[in-house]
């Protein structure tokens, strides 16, 4: 091989490794919410979680990011140990999907004949021309998926036969075939390359693909292949299962433990059982017969199925075994540690779940918001010294989850796809300030409360009842407005403004109340400053319902809400009947009240 071959092999290898994650990124990204589901609903029967393996990876072309994804969901406890063991194993065999592609080098037939156009010499510029249409011509939702599947698909095939191409000239090659023979004899040799290359690319489909465009060369035997395949096996899953153990619970480093553990004895299987069928003559039709790229994907597809098959049964012994290894990590026992391990950035591969979890830290945010206000308005009326010191431990709580919400989601935004994902990121980073803020307000609502109690000030009777009745408004506006964002509930979010309207009415005549009260002496001047400020307090955090109303809203292409500003005033001139039937329902309902304490 001259210099420009080696130039061509490396050249055909980056694309045929750029073909293969281009296809996994926008496959990975158009299925991940089809994906979430589906790990979501698997359950402790061991086979069926081999299925969902299996199919995963065969769809993202990625047993790596499958073992990761589900390292992560087991650390943020959607799954358990115990249920990801059958998708470890389905993502071993899952991988070899992308071997049995390749194999498409050993079609041929007649110059005329049809089965060339399963030949990757005429697929990969069909591949080409399909993905360019559909990316600059064709204009659909799926448009970009498939252009981009159909692109990943070409670049992979044109590398192939790039380093194909390049490795031709090997095969008049009297030393390269005795490196090759040489490994028949050594196969530890082989089993080390196989390793070290694996762990160097980080792809077993890579590694195996290499091996299939080297048999052209017709020097690749099964007694010097197989010691390789083996050692592939291991090589991917070193690198698995140290991306599992970085910043992760000790379940989610089992996980990656698991994966090591059963390709040790996948391994020791293989190896026994193809000393025993070679020792008995079973093999030597075959031994040291020149194989073809179809020959090593077939390899590759029994050797990990069949370890799969054998071991699947007994899977249990490796979780034993990786709780043995690695121990329990330490409890914290803080309410929102379940939250902040489900921020987890081994979900970036897929933004389906990175976002869901994303949401399921904020809606703590929302319920632990929720709780402090209201908690609030009691200690208000009654003060509670242990009420305030759990709002305040609810604010700490929100803090730290909006300090790593904020970070995950500006972290996750490169990955997530323009689109449906897109606008869910942008809805997040919208509405968890919002919650953080409507927790600080209840903290000042308790400051409030606090220097009514030293000072030893009492409202008045009339003042209490009607800090009652503002109280059942902003309980409604804060239950409106955490349905709306935990259960994207439009109907919760339309809700919301006019509530907030009449909220700002209540303010407004309480306000006026008051003042009049402190000027006929029936409050202290105090007194009168606090209950401002409470009123204060307590129209922001209708405002901020109201934010997360209209940011709900925006989401749903029917309600035809794009600016937050423009959509108020339209309300607020009552372009809206079903708004003015609600607000008026609204207005009369907590007015009557108010008039029936006066």
């Amino acid at each position: 091989m001259t210099v420009f071959d080696f130039i061509s092999l490396f050249g055909g290898l980056a694309l045929f490794l750029y073909g293969m994650n281009l296809m996994g990124d926008v496959l990975k990204r158009s299925s991940s919410g089809a994906m979430k589901r589906a790990m979501e609903k698997v359950t402790n029967n061991p086979f069926i979680g081999f299925l969902l393996g299996l199919g995963v990876t065969a769809v993202i072309q990625s047993s790596n990011a499958t073992i990761v994804i589900t390292s992560g969901l087991v650390g943020a406890g959607i799954l358990s140990l115990h249920q990801s063991l059958g998708i470890i194993l389905g993502a071993n065999v899952g991988t070899t999907v992308t071997g049995q592609i390749i194999r498409l080098l050993d079609v041929g037939g007649g110059e005329n004949s049809w089965l060339n156009i399963f030949r990757p010499s005429t697929l990969a510029p069909v591949a080409a021309l399909i993905g360019i249409m559909f990316l600059l011509i064709v204009k659909g939702r799926r448009s970009e998926t498939v252009g981009g599947i159909a692109m990943g698909f070409a670049i992979l095939f044109t590398g192939l036969l790039s380093m194909t191409a390049a490795v031709a000239p090997l095969s008049q090659s009297q030393s390269f075939a005795n490196i090759f023979a040489g490994l028949s004899d050594r196969p530890l040799l082989g089993f080390l390359i196989g390793t070290g290359v694996a762990f160097l690319i980080q792809s077993s489909s890579a590694t195996v693909g290499i091996l299939q465009a080297l048999s052209v060369t017709g020097v690749l035997t099964l007694s010097a292949v197989y010691p390789i395949i083996i050692g592939v096996n291991i090589g991917v899953c070193i690198t698995t299962a140290l991306v599992c153990a970085v910043g992760s619970k000790a379940d989610a480093k089992r996980t990656g433990a698991v994966h090591i553990i059963f390709n040790i004895f996948s391994a020791v299987l293989i190896v026994v059982i193809m000393s025993l069928l070679h020792s008995f003559g079973v093999l030597d039709g075959i031994w040291d017969k020149p194989m073809t790229s179809g020959g090593i994907a077939n390899v590759n597809t029994i050797f990990r199925l069949a370890s799969a098959v054998l071991l699947l049964p007994v899977c249990g012994q490796f979780e034993k075994l990786a709780r043995r290894i690695i121990k329990d990590s330490p409890q914290l026992g803080e309410s929102i540690d379940g939250e902040i391990e489900q921020l987890d950035e081994k979900f970036f591969a897929s933004p389906a779940l990175a976002l869901a979890s994303a949401e399921h830290a904020i809606s703590k945010m929302a319920s632990l918001s929720r709780t402090s206000v209201l908690s609030a308005m009691k200690t208000l009326r009654r003060y509670d010294r242990k009420a305030v010191e759990v709002i305040n431990e609810n604010e700490d709580h929100i803090d730290a989850l909006a300090d790593h919400v904020d970070n995950y989601l500006i972290r996750l935004s490169p990955y997530v796809p323009m689109g449906q994902d897109n606008d869910l990121l942008n809805y997040y980073i919208q509405c968890f300030p919002e919650f953080e803020r409507i927790g600080d307000l209840a903290v000042n609502l308790t400051e409030n409360a606090e220097d009514l109690d030293e000072k030893g000030i009492v409202f008045s009777e009339q003042a209490r009842r009607e800090l009652g009745i503002l109280a059942e408004a902003l309980t409604e506006i804060l239950d409106h407005a955490y349905n709306a964002f935990t259960n994207m509930d439009m109907e919760a979010a339309r809700h919301i403004e006019p509530v907030e309207e009449v909220m700002d009415d209540l303010v407004s005549v309480l306000r006026t109340n008051h003042i009049r009260r402190v000027r006929e002496g029936k409050c202290t001047v105090y007194a009168g400053l606090t209950f401002l400020e409470i009123l204060s307090n307590v129209e922001r955090i209708a405002d901020q319902c109201s934010n997360l109303g209209v940011y709900t809203l925006s989401c749903s292409d029917m309600s035809g809400v794009k600016n937050h500003h423009d959509y108020i005033q339209w309300l607020h001139k009552g372009s809206d009947p079903v708004f003015n039937k609600e607000y008026s329902e609204m207005h009369d309902k907590y007015f009557d009240k108010l008039e029936a304490i006066n």
